[in-house]
């Protein structure tokens, strides 16, 4: 077993050095920690304050022109330091490579990947950007206080900044409730320009155009899931014709007002310049719309084509165009067939189409219509609709149309009831198609042109023939014409109206360009009170008193305007059959009648009226109001040979066998009150027996007495002038010349209430005139009723 060494104890020298060297380490390893405790203070108070002040101007401006040399024109109101995400730039503006006074967009915070190696030697520094939450704003030029902000909420994006090139890994945000996503590759090279410079009109029209497509997209609501815009692009900055993007959208269901949208399923893709969009398509309630359109930026020329069985109406008020359907009512989905080509290269742009429209089972405001189908074009300057078909209940109308340039043709074949046209046409038009009722609708053909869309330019010709119809509530068996369009007024030539009692012919226009209606020469053999409804229904009451035995032969020509003013109306007439008319009570019945009828302004006048009444001839004319409330009017009367016997027993009710009536009577009046009559007149009856007359029977008896066998003598002549006023009939020289007597006499006679006041002196004639001195005794009073009077003498 070797031997055990013992430890030397050190020297002091040895101890004082381990010593002093344990003290000196000591203090070192003290000197680290607080100068890591200091650096780890210095970093964390430096981390704090970049965090919540930021970096100065300085390092914002070095970060503004790295990301001026990747392409983008921008500026950082803030920069700071996040301990996780790095370097932070926030309300970053976007601004327009040419112009930095044009805003494009204002981003709340980007995160910033920085090679911080390269940073410090002023080398490119920027290898992605990275935003996460931020919210992306596109100014408004108008923005109007308190209108909605336009942005990109919930933005998510990666971009990497390889050499000379610009990568979106993924983009994603939500754009007025759309989820949008994007990625794509873009060359930008160091020597990079844009291929043109954008004006500031240009760009603020540009900027208004995405707020009013952002302004539309608020209209939506989406009540399932929100819809998704998916976009993929590449290519050169440099080089904008070699762009190439493809874009996606997506939506179950979008809701704008009532109508709703399922399935919307949007493709396009811009390449070669040329935006294609190789589907659209959605569906509703009622059916499907697909389509597909191309868009050329270089020559400015696009194509498209639909079609479409949608619930237009509802579409068309969701879109802002209500008024396009306002009047029509769809109780199934009309078919749309479109395909055209556009061109915006110009100040306007030209635009053709051409297609195709079916429709079922509508209704144009209160008139339902069966079906409507019609082929249309239009190529910016002419329009043409080819085989127009329009099916009624009662029939189909069937038309073409071209409309050019100083060239407007218009031909149509009807079979309709033209009450469907009612809703088509002015509301005068239409009131007067109202006054029309067709046991079956009439034949009609009608061709048109002119040069342009004024009625007034319009010149045609057609026929028109109908069955039973009625007018104004006035039936004809049947009615043909040959129709003729000129200078604003639908002319009626060679037309022949039927009814049981006879035929009318001749022209009539109507003018709706004057608002009148033109009659020349009707020739009828109708009844009057039917005739004149067609000419206005307001004349009836005028000519319902001339009761015509037969139907009178009319001639009628004038004017009527369908507003009231400057009517002139003449209608001869004939009637050789006679007629009854009312006067004082009493129906004259006339053998034969002639005479005139003209209706002015709230005026007729009887002109030339003459026809035989009990063996004689009448004469007479009128002047009558038609104005409201003015029934006044001034008529005369002439008779010559009326048989005196027959007049007398129809208004006094005595019978003689003798006598002829001839006078004269000139009058006013209001209708018929009888007491409102004013007039003067003369009468003379020749040859009667004045005294079978009532009033005057009881004279017969006195005057026998006096003269026997005078009192039942004919009179050679009786004669008077006369006054009527308030219902009394007032003579101041009645006069009968007989052959043994005379009578002169005065007085009035109350014939509405049946009083007499007259007096009466008898004369002598013939033989008796010796006696003349006594008979100038024989004065009578006569008073009391007409019907029974009193004849007393006066001087006993």
């Amino acid at each position: 077993m070797p031997p055990v060494l013992e430890p030397r104890p050190p020297s002091l020298a040895r101890q004082f050095y381990r010593r002093r060297a344990k003290v000196h380490h000591s203090q070192s390893r003290r000197i680290v920690r607080l100068t890591i405790v200091a650096l780890f203070l210095l970093f964390g108070w430096s981390g704090w304050y970049l965090a919540k002040r930021g970096f100065g101007k300085e390092w914002r401006d070095r970060v503004s022109d790295e990301l001026h040399k990747r392409g983008v024109e921008a500026s950082i109101q803030r920069l700071t330091l996040d301990p996780v995400r790095g370097l932070i730039a926030q309300n970053v503006r976007i601004y327009d490579f040419k112009n930095r006074e044009n805003t494009l967009a204002v981003i709340s915070e980007v995160a910033l990947d920085i090679n911080y190696a390269a940073l410090l030697h002023h080398k490119p520094f920027l290898n992605a950007l990275d935003v996460h939450g931020a919210e992306l704003t596109i100014p408004n030029p108008v923005v109007a206080p308190g209108a909605p902000k336009t942005q990109i909420k919930e933005l998510r994006a990666h971009i990497y900044f390889p050499p000379e090139q610009i990568y979106v890994s993924q983009a994603e945000g939500m754009f007025c409730g759309i989820r949008i996503s994007a990625t794509g590759q873009l060359i930008k090279r160091n020597d990079y320009k844009p291929a043109e410079e954008i004006s500031d009109e240009d760009l603020r029209e540009r900027l208004l155009i995405v707020h009013r497509i952002a302004d539309e997209v608020r209209r939506f609501s989406f009540p399932g899931d929100a819809p998704s815009l998916q976009v993929k692009f590449a290519g050169d900055l440099s080089q904008f014709e070699t762009v190439h993007a493809e874009a996606t959208l997506k939506g179950d269901r979008l809701q704008r007002g009532a109508y709703e949208i399922a399935g919307l399923s949007v493709v396009a893709e811009w390449a070669n310049q040329t935006l294609h969009v190789n589907q659209c398509s959605w569906s509703d309630n009622a059916g499907n719309f697909s389509g597909r359109a191309t868009w050329s930026r270089e020559t400015q020329a696009a194509e498209f084509q639909g079609r479409s069985t949608l619930d237009a109406k509802r579409f068309l008020e969701a879109v802002g165009f209500p008024q396009l359907l306002a009047d029509v009512t769809l109780n199934s989905p009309p078919l749309l067939e479109l395909s055209g080509s556009a061109n915006f290269a110009g100040d306007a742009p030209k635009i053709s189409l051409i297609g195709r429209v079916a429709v079922e089972k509508f209704n144009y405001k209160t008139v339902p219509l069966l079906k409507l189908t019609a082929d249309f074009s239009w190529d910016g300057e002419r329009g043409m609709v080819r085989e127009l078909r329009l099916r009624h209940e009662s029939g189909e109308l069937r038309g073409d149309l071209l409309d050019a340039p100083n060239d407007f043709r218009l031909t149509v074949e009807s079979a309709v009831d033209p009450v469907v046209f009612r809703a088509f046409g002015a509301p005068e038009r239409g009131r007067f198609l109202a006054e029309w009722e067709w046991t079956r609708a009439p034949s009609i053909r009608f061709a048109l042109h002119g040069s342009g869309r004024d009625p007034e330019t319009w010149t045609g010709d057609g026929t028109i023939t109908t069955q039973r119809t009625r007018f104004r509530g006035t039936w004809m068996n049947e009615a043909s014409a040959a129709l003729r369009l000129e200078k604003g007024a639908l002319h009626l030539d060679n037309l022949r109206v039927v009814r049981d009692e006879g035929a009318a012919t001749g022209s009539i226009a109507y003018d709706f360009a004057h608002h009148e209606v033109r009659f020349k020469e009707i020739k009828s053999a109708l009844r009057l009170t039917e005739a004149i409804v067609w000419v206005d229904p307001k004349y009836f009451k005028e000519v319902v008193p001339y009761k015509f035995r037969q139907p009178p032969s009319l001639v009628v020509n004038g004017v009527f305007h369908f507003r009231g003013v400057n009517d002139h109306i003449e209608i001869r007439i004939d009637a050789p059959a006679g007629m009854d008319y009312v006067f004082l009570g009493k129906t004259l019945p006339f053998d034969r009648v002639a005479g005139r009828l003209l209706f002015t302004d709230n005026r007729l006048q009887l002109i030339d009226v003459a026809g035989k009444l009990f063996n004689g001839e009448v004469r007479g004319a009128a002047d009558i109001s038609l104005a409201r409330n003015d029934n006044r009017y001034r008529a005369n009367l002439t008779l010559d040979g009326v048989d005196f016997p027959r007049l007398a027993d129809l208004y006094f009710r005595y019978e003689t066998k003798h006598g002829r009536l001839s006078g004269a009577y000139e009058w006013t009046s209001a209708g018929s009150d009888a007491r409102a009559m004013q007039g003067a007149g003369t009468a003379k009856v020749t040859d009667g027996d004045i005294f079978a007359i009532p009033v005057f029977g009881p004279l017969s008896e006195l005057l026998s007495a006096i003269i026997p066998g005078a009192g039942y003598s004919l009179a050679r002549q009786a004669k008077s002038t006369f006054t009527i006023k308030d219902g009394i009939i007032h003579t101041d020289d009645f006069k009968v010349s007989g052959k043994l007597f005379g009578m002169i006499g005065h007085g009035d006679v109350h014939f509405l209430e049946d009083k007499l006041d007259f007096d009466i002196r008898i004369e002598a004639g013939g033989a008796g005139v010796v006696l003349t001195p006594m008979y100038k005794l024989f004065e009578y009073k006569g008073e009391g009723s007409i019907s029974k009077p009193n004849w007393h003498p006066k001087r006993f």
